[in-house]
């Protein structure tokens, strides 16, 4: 069973910041290419919650590298 991925508002406006300057800089070829890779991602991580690695043990904080210049901070919030 896939868990469900739930995005903060933090990191929902961050990530339309990235798409903006993407777009703006490089255009929608490569805005099309990261938002591919990010929910791609994202669809590994539903199905396998426990990949990347552990940043804080206690709270269960995980981080993935996406890109050179881009990674993915997840937790578990059950």
């Amino acid at each position: 069973m896939a868990l469900k991925i739930v995005w903060t508002k933090r990191a929902d406006k961050k990530f339309d910041k990235i798409l903006n300057y993407l777009h703006s800089e490089f255009g929608h070829r490569v805005t099309s290419a990261f938002v591919k890779k990010v929910y791609d991602f994202l669809d590994i991580l539903s199905e396998f919650p426990e990949i990347g690695t552990l940043e804080h043990e206690v709270k269960q904080i995980r981080g993935f590298t996406l890109t050179k210049h881009n990674g993915i901070t997840f937790g578990s919030f059950l």
